[in-house]
């Protein structure tokens, strides 16, 4: 199996994100279910890490933390040479233009998408895993693939973000809820690499995962189970038109802003106020739908 090469710099984004201390366990399903891949792929990346000397394999009893991830997580994955970039960046997103412009039938086979795009056998098996993953494509029963009805217009991005203004401003109104002080300094430390030139110079799927990172980490803080667990399905099956919108950047520069400003009502326990701003911060998005449109919607 081809390795998917963002999973362990998303497992070392998940360490420092919870602060889980030098000697925790690392357990393979559990890292699989946070991240919403198969076991497969995790223990791969676990190698991966271990190699690194970030984890350390004890038989019989699996993985554990062996080092501290220090600084802010583009500097750490830095460090350890790690880039979030896949090798199958350039066939996953000829892929997805094609399906967003409607050249991709609804259902296809392996044997099309290697005459349709030149590729060999393990790129598509690495790229419709990938794609499988992320929930906008499946395998059907017997024989070929089929793509997800879900998630591949403008208007289904514009639903999805409606479905998170209902809940993410109310998870800060939860009763209870908080965020480490280490969790919110490492939150404001990505924004503050984003407005210094990571807007520029960050990968799409660099700038996707930022922004999953920090509405999921607000929405953990309400402890709340039923609104983890509903953001964290949404912003895996968007992920197919949130790259594509990563595509224009200018809009970027003033959701740092707000997101650092979140931050700074969160940490004054001033929840009402973060709430409000939360609405006003994804109805931003709402106005501007048209501009997305243009990114999104590639169809003559």
């Amino acid at each position: 199996m081809t390795l998917d090469a963002s999973i362990p710099a998303r497992i070392v984004e998940l360490i420092q994100a919870e602060d889980w201390p030098v000697g925790s366990h690392l357990p393979a399903q559990k890292l699989a279910d946070r991240l919403r891949v198969s076991r497969s792929p995790i223990n791969q990346a676990l190698e991966v890490l271990h190699a690194k000397g970030l984890v350390q394999r004890e038989p019989n009893r699996g993985y554990f933390i062996a080092q501290r991830v220090a600084g802010p997580p583009h500097r750490a994955l830095d460090a350890l040479g790690l880039r979030p970039e896949d090798a199958t960046d350039p066939l996953y997103f000829r892929i997805a233009d094609d399906r967003l412009r409607g050249a991709l039938p609804d259902e296809f086979t392996e044997t099309l998408l290697r005459k349709t795009y030149g590729a060999a056998q393990g790129e598509i098996d690495a790229v419709l895993a990938r794609i499988a993953g992320e929930g906008w494509a499946e395998k059907k029963p017997g024989y070929g693939w089929a793509f997800s009805p879900m998630l591949t217009t403008p208007d289904s991005l514009l639903q999805s973000y409606r479905m998170r203004l209902a809940l993410e401003p109310a998870a800060l109104l939860e009763p209870g809820w908080r965020l480490a002080p280490a969790v919110i300094e490492r939150l404001r430390a990505v924004e503050r690499h984003l407005l210094a030139g990571g807007i520029e110079t960050d990968t799409a799927l660099q700038l996707h995962e930022r922004g999953v990172r920090f509405h999921e980490a607000l929405v953990e803080g309400s402890g709340n189970a039923f609104f983890i667990d509903t953001i964290r399905r949404v912003n895996r099956v968007r992920r197919l038109l949130s790259y594509r919108s990563m595509q224009d950047r200018k809009r970027h520069k003033e959701h740092a802003k707000q997101h650092l400003h979140l931050l700074a009502l969160l940490e004054q326990q001033r929840n009402d106020e973060a709430a409000a701003s939360m609405r006003e911060h994804l109805s931003s998005t709402l106005r501007n739908i048209g501009k997305i449109r243009g990114l999104l919607s590639m169809k003559a």
